[in-house]
Parts: C-alpha cells; sequence; structure tokens
C-alpha cells in the first residue's frame, strides 16, 4: 500500500518517492538546549520517532539525521544569566534531552551533529551563495539577500509558510551592514566576550538557519527526502533553509511534515508563558510509556490540549493493552493488520491505528473469555507488531526488561488498584451520604483514614490523597 504524506510545502497529501530507492533520509531540527525539556520539546521527538518506524516497517533502510543547536542567542544569554561558560549550559542540557528522549523510547538518531562541529561546511555554504550573487559579506557578518533571490528567475520565497516578503520580520534586532530589512544572517559578526569562529569574512558564530542546510546536506545530500519539525519552526527558519538551500543550488528537501504544538488552556507551551511540564513532573504522575503513548496518541498536524485527567486517561488505555498482553503471556510480533496499514499510510493516522489496538484487545479478551486461547495468542501477536510500530510495545526489551521497567509497571498496577478500591469505597460513602446513614459513611471514611488515605469534600466531588503525599 502507497504511504501518503501531508507535505506543508504543497499543502496536500503526497505519495511517499524517495530519492533513492529503498532508502528514506530524514531531517530533524533537533534541540536548542537553552533549559530543561518540557513535553511539549518531546512531542516531535515522538511523532518522528513513529514516521522513522513506520518506514522501517515498511521495508526503508532509514538515514536519521536529528540535529543540536549548541550555539545560539538564547543559549549566550541564559548562560551569562548563570554565571556559566555557554558551552556547559549547552552541554549539561544536551544531556537532559538525551535523557529525556531515551526515557520515552526515542531511538537514537544515525547521526547528531552539532552545529559548533560544521563550520566549515557552512563556509563552504556561504562561499557558494556569495558566489551566486545571493549572499553578501558586511562588518564581519554575512547576510542572505531575500530581495536578490525573491527576484530571481527561481526565486521561491514565502513558498512553505504562504508570507509575503513585504509582511515578512525575521526578528533579527542586529542590523550592522544589512541591504534590505528581509535579509536574514548567515554569520554573525564576534561580539566582545562571545565565543567565535575564524572565516575569510572576519571572526564570528553561526546564524541560526545556515547550519541546518550545512548538516543536513552534508549528511544526507543535496538533495533528500524528508524534513520535519515543529509547527513554529515554519517560519523563519525552515523558510530560510528552503531559500538558501535552493539559492545554492540544492534541491533539498521533497517533503516537509510539521507538528502541532502541545497546548494548556489553548496557549502554546513555552517557557515564557510559564506553563512549562517538565518531563520529570510528567514521570511523576505516569510512567515513560504511558507518556510516550499520550503524545503520541493525537495525530501529528493536531493540537494535543493538555491536562492530567487526559494524561491519566490515556495511561489507563495502555494498561488496558498491557494488561490484555500481560493475560495471553509471551508472544512473538505477528502481521500487522490491513487496517492498521492503512491508517499509518494515510499520513500517519495513529488515532485510526489506535482505535485498531483497542479493538484487537476488545476482541482478544472475548476469546481468553471463551477459553479460545489460539486465537487470543494470534491477535495478541498482531498487539505486538501494531504497538512496536508506536514505539509502546509493552512485551519490548525497553519496557519490559530490566527490574527498573518490572518496578514501574507494579507500581503502576497497585495504583491502578487502589484507584479502583477507593472509588468503590467512595461510592459506597456517598450512596450512605445521601441515603442520610451518616453512620455508615464516617465509617467508610475512618476505614480509609486508618488505610493512610485523606479524604476532602470540595464542590467537585470527593477528592483523596496518600496521607504520605502531603509530607
Amino acid at each position: 500500500m502507497t504511504f501518503r504524506i501531508h507535505d506543508t510545502a504543497t499543502r496536500s497529501l503526497r505519495e511517499f518517492t524517495p530519492v533513492r530507492p529503498g532508502r528514506a533520509s530524514v531531517y530533524l531540527c533537533g534541540a536548542t538546549p537553552q533549559t530543561i525539556p518540557h513535553i511539549g520539546h518531546l512531542r516531535s521527538g515522538v511523532a518522528f520517532d513513529v514516521l522513522r518506524r513506520w518506514l522501517s516497517a515498511k521495508g526503508y533502510d532509514v538515514a536519521f539525521v536529528r540535529n543540536v543547536t549548541d550555539i545560539d542567542d538564547k543559549i549566550l544569554v541564559k548562560a551569562a544569566e548563570h554565571g556559566r561558560p555557554w558551552w556547559e549550559w549547552a552541554a549539561t542540557h544536551e544531556r537532559e534531552f538525551t535523557r529525556a528522549y531515551d526515557l520515552l523510547g526515542v531511538l537514537p538518531p544515525s547521526v547528531e551533529p552539532r552545529a559548533t562541529g560544521h563550520v566549515p561546511q557552512m563556509i563552504t555554504y556561504m562561499r557558494r551563495l556569495i558566489d551566486a550573487g545571493f549572499a553578501y559579506p558586511a562588518e564581519g557578518s554575512v547576510w542572505f539577500d531575500v530581495d536578490a533571490w525573491a527576484g530571481s528567475a527561481g526565486g521561491d520565497y514565502g513558498s512553505l509558510s504562504g508570507n509575503r516578503v513585504a509582511e515578512m520580520e525575521q526578528g533579527e534586532p542586529d542590523a550592522r551592514g544589512k541591504r534590505g530589512a528581509h535579509d536574514f544572517a548567515l554569520w554573525k559578526a564576534a561580539r566582545p566576550g562571545e565565543p567565535a569562529w575564524d572565516t575569510p569574512w572576519g571572526p564570528g558564530r553561526p546564524g541560526w538557519h545556515l547550519e541546518c542546510s550545512a548538516m543536513a546536506t552534508y549528511y544526507l545530500g543535496a538533495e533528500f527526502d524528508i524534513h520535519c519539525g515543529g509547527l513554529d519552526l515554519q517560519f523563519p527558519h525552515h523558510e530560510n533553509e528552503i531559500a538558501q538551500s535552493h539559492a545554492a543550488g540544492d534541491g533539498f528537501a521533497r517533503y516537509w511534515m510539521h507538528n502541532h504544538w502541545v497546548t494548556m488552556a489553548g496557549e502554546k507551551m513555552s517557557k515564557s508563558l510559564g506553563n512549562v511540564l517538565s518531563v520529570d513532573r510528567m514521570l511523576e504522575l505516569v510512567r515513560p510509556v504511558e507518556l510516550r503513548y499520550y503524545l503520541g496518541s493525537a495525530h501529528y498536524r493536531s493540537v494535543l490540549e493538555y491536562s492530567e485527567e487526559a494524561l491519566r486517561e490515556a495511561a489507563a488505555g495502555y494498561r488496558r493493552i498491557e494488561s490484555f498482553l500481560d493475560r495471553v503471556g509471551a508472544v512473538d510480533p505477528g502481521e500487522l493488520p490491513a487496517a492498521f496499514t492503512a491508517a499509518m499510510d494515510e499520513d500517519l493516522a495513529v488515532p485510526r491505528a489506535l482505535a485498531e489496538i483497542h479493538g484487537a484487545v476488545r476482541e482478544g479478551n472475548r476469546a481468553l473469555a471463551a477459553g479460545d486461547d489460539a486465537a487470543a495468542r494470534r491477535i495478541a501477536a498482531a498487539v505486538r507488531a501494531m504497538t512496536a510500530v508506536l514505539g509502546v510495545d509493552p512485551q519490548s526489551a525497553q519496557w519490559s526488561g530490566g527490574a527498573g521497567a518490572g518496578a514501574d509497571r507494579g507500581a503502576a498496577a497497585a495504583r491502578a488498584a487502589l484507584e479502583s478500591l477507593i472509588a468503590e469505597q467512595l461510592a459506597l460513602r456517598a450512596t450512605a451520604r445521601a441515603e442520610r446513614d451518616f453512620a455508615t459513611a464516617d465509617a467508610v471514611r475512618d476505614r480509609l483514614a486508618a488505610a493512610g488515605v485523606t479524604v476532602t469534600d470540595t464542590p467537585e466531588g470527593p477528592q483523596w490523597s496518600l496521607t504520605a503525599e502531603e509530607d
């Protein structure tokens, strides 16, 4: 069956046809490690890990490049605010991103290049653009000439974002030597106290956009298959990548894929809004595999509106899958059902794919109830195959092996059992109170208190917590 991708550049579903038959080349804009990662950052990693796994499941040899922007204005500012060297600040937070990716079962990239390690490639790229007449040096910086490119025969500036050049703002306040208001920095001249690398045009550091064109084409070739990233990178970052790459004569990416945001109360999750939820905070509520399941459960192009209730519901949904496989016992992954394949082939329609998984789980539980163990094992094998594509196979080494994984599963199971028992007691108490049987209601509350469960009556109903949780 044909895999179709929603290509941001053409705003249409397109059949995936790789540059090189049998191979798939993917570039993902990775972390700018200025702070600890939150779940908004990790959604992109999970979404395109699913893409990678699906390409592999379809038989492609996948080259997956995920960069690290380890030199950036924000990194310099944050490091200075905390009195730390910029390189230490970047490296420390890069490790935090790597840890978070690993915790959520995101496969390591084929290569993870850093901007600071590819200055020679950037110099070569700037030479090509200057020689072509689409870039110019000025006062130690090098600028991309947007008007020159937009007015050329091949100029396609604005094609990705749909913005008009006259209405664009690059957000670069340092305009020393710029010829046009729309021009963007390929290379930034050195400032006092900042890190700098030598170039033929003077010492300085990379502009944000140049690094990705230089690294993507260095590792994947002048033309490659898919460029991925968050929706907020569409402009100016990806628009500028396209401009400088096409102006240099490279075909660059055939397809563009953008994941939508994680939001809270309708606002994009970001540090500036103060509504950031760190990965470690989320892992106090659910297990890593459950957090991954939640982040990957919505279609990658849809907004994922965060709430603790939605997170817990997703975790409960995952546990239903896990419980079925636990009842069946160990099985090898089987064949992918046709309906699941059709869903994934239609621009990674994960919600439809999950519906197929949960439908199979219900069928498998019915088979177990009927004593048809052979049917249950056949269904379980298909469930393993489907969940593996999504990176959440409960019986995989990632999620079932090791003492830590076992402890996580045991703790989650114990918590689920506790929640069920307490809910039953609270329902009994509510019935007693409705019937004005206050002796029984008080007895329920006293039994819970003796077990270390505190019950608080609120306008939304009774809420409970473990006494130890309040310390």
